[in-house]
């Protein structure tokens, strides 16, 4: 699911930055890839919940 995440910039206007939830990338496992261009990259979902992206 993709949620909008406001964030600053520098001349105090605010831009909407996509969010995506990690567990939906993953479709509730713990790895997903992600292509960028002609890369291929792995998410990972550690046992302690953090993110781990390798390439």
């Amino acid at each position: 699911m993709k949620y909008a995440a406001p964030t600053s910039i520098e001349d105090g206007a605010e831009e909407i930055l996509p969010l995506y939830d990690a567990r939906d990338l993953t479709k509730g496992g713990v790895l997903a890839q992600i292509k960028l261009d002609q890369a291929i990259y792995t998410l990972r979902i550690t046992r302690q919940g953090k993110l781990i992206l390798t390439k």
